[in-house]
């Protein structure tokens, strides 16, 4: 019994002896120790890596730390482009170690003639691949190789809402339609009440002895009546006649149809704030005084104004040259921040922008977009991997999988998420409107030709005339009234005197 109580006191000891020379041993291993470091992705140095498998090629990934693409969270690495290495390296079996760019820069050619930022660690093949939102350019592309483009973008203007919004017009009332529009239901208004006065003179059963009665659908009458209808109230005189009543019926339908669209499209004009913009386009940003605009210094947006031959563009980029100390950030945050600050207004590429809307409610994106461009993942020239980079790329885009990233990173926490544009109603999208208005003018008219033509084949019948010489006098009588109103007034007064 004692002697087995003694081995196994031996044999746990010895254990126990084995298991802290072999922590010990990890603990002065530095491999060991880089390992450890590394758990969880970003170490002290600023980079992500993950450990080459066997037989697996390791690639070392530049990028840059910009809002979603490349973030910091918990010690770790993640974004968009983040998430897009790892989609490549699971496809082309590639192990990877990603760093930060030193200088915090793109890349640019700096005044001794050396590229800068990721470019330039490349070219000093520091890194292999740069998987950052980096601008595919005619300069870059001359000093190393880009893939197919996994975003495309474009160049664009950030605001903040409140530093451009402006006094609301004083006929702010009328900007649910555009001119034509209101020209064209000028125009209606003027025709309905014209119809209306002409069909109650030609149409017996609403005047039905001209020489005696009188008509009250003066034209003036005939005015109140159409205004009457577009305020939703009844107005007297009151039709009688079938004719009459056709086009106020249509008159009716068409006032209802467009108070119902106005007031839907001005609800909309409240809602969404556009009439608010005045800066629309890169012009009107040139023509303003009240905002600074200024862009990412050394950028490609920069340089794309320095090499424009578009006066605008170039009226852009002498303003931020001379003011290139004030008007010039070093970063992204840098110039969300300032917008939001200060009446300042960012050029940059459209999709980081869309990116800052979305994230800051008080943010806008002007909505002209210039210099269609895309974000590529630049390699050395006449790398092996840059066919397989490209190849993988279209492959993700095909699948759906950049799409996802996109709408993963870009999601919005701002409750008005949709970017449609309002825009004043235009007259084709109340053509039919106007068709059925014109229909039932026509039908009244011909009601009361055919009511006048009624009478008059009647009458004729009486005297003894044809049907179309008692029509055509009938009519003049009607047409002429006042006229033979002021001779039987003048004949009366002489046979008075």
């Amino acid at each position: 019994m004692d002697k087995g109580l003694h081995f196994m006191f031996c044999v746990i000891t010895t254990m126990l002896l084995l298991r802290e020379s072999s922590q010990t041993g990890e603990k002065n291993d530095p491999e060991m120790l880089a390992a450890s470091k590394s758990v969880g992705g970003f170490d002290l140095q600023g980079t992500d890596s993950r450990g080459p498998e066997e037989g697996l090629p390791t690639l070392t990934v530049t990028t840059i730390l910009e809002d979603p693409y490349v973030m910091v969270r918990s010690a770790e690495l993640e974004g968009y482009c983040i998430d897009l290495l790892k989609a490549l390296a699971a496809m082309l079996h590639f192990s990877y170690k990603v760093k930060v760019v030193g200088d915090g820069q793109y890349g640019a050619v700096s005044s001794n003639g050396n590229w800068t930022g990721m470019v330039g660690e490349i070219l000093r093949q520091e890194a292999d691949i740069a998987v950052a939102p980096l601008t595919v350019t005619s300069a870059r592309e001359e000093v190393v190789s880009f893939t197919t483009p996994f975003l495309q973008t474009g160049i664009g203007i950030l605001l903040r809402k409140d530093t451009v919004s402006q006094e609301t017009s004083f006929f702010h009332f009328l900007a649910p339609f555009s001119k034509e529009t209101w020209t064209g239901l000028l125009f209606a208004y003027v025709l309905t009440c014209f119809c209306l006065f002409l069909v109650a003179r030609l149409s017996p059963c609403e005047w039905n002895e001209p020489k005696n009665e009188e008509n009250h659908f003066t034209f003036l009458n005939s005015l109140w009546f159409g205004a009457g209808a577009l305020a939703l109230q009844g107005v007297t005189p009151r039709p009688k006649a079938l004719s009459v009543r056709v086009i106020a019926a249509v008159w009716w339908l068409f006032t209802i149809a467009l108070l119902a669209a106005y007031i839907a499209n001005f609800t909309a004009l409240l809602s969404s704030g556009s009439e608010q913009l005045p800066i629309q386009t890169f012009e009107d940003l040139v023509k303003q005084r009240k905002l600074e605009f200024g862009t990412l210094d050394g950028s490609s947006t920069f340089y794309f104004f320095k090499n424009s031959k578009n006066p605008i563009h170039q009226m852009i980029y002498e303003y931020m040259d001379k003011r290139r100390d004030h008007v010039l950030v070093k970063t992204y945050q840098e110039a969300v921040q300032r917008v939001m600050e200060s009446n300042y207004a960012f050029i940059g590429e459209s999709i980081s922008q869309d990116l800052a809307a979305a994230r800051h409610c008080n943010l806008i994106r002007a909505p002209e977009v210039i210099g269609a461009r895309g974000f590529g993942i630049a390699t050395t020239q006449a790398s092996l991997w840059t066919k397989k980079l490209s190849i993988a790329v279209l492959k993700l885009r095909e699948s759906g999988d950049l799409d996802y990233l996109r709408n993963k990173w870009w999601e919005t926490s701002c409750l008005h998420k949709s970017r449609d544009r309002w825009s004043p109603l235009q007259p084709q999208a109340l053509g039919g409107l106007f068709l059925t208005l014109a229909i039932g003018l026509a039908l009244g008219v011909i009601a009361a030709v055919a009511e006048l033509s009624n009478k008059s084949r009647h009458a004729a019948g009486h005297v003894k005339k044809s049907c179309c010489s008692v029509f055509t006098e009938e009519m003049c009588t009607r047409l002429r009234i006042k006229e033979n109103t002021r001779q039987s007034q003048e004949t009366s007064g002489r046979a008075n005197a």
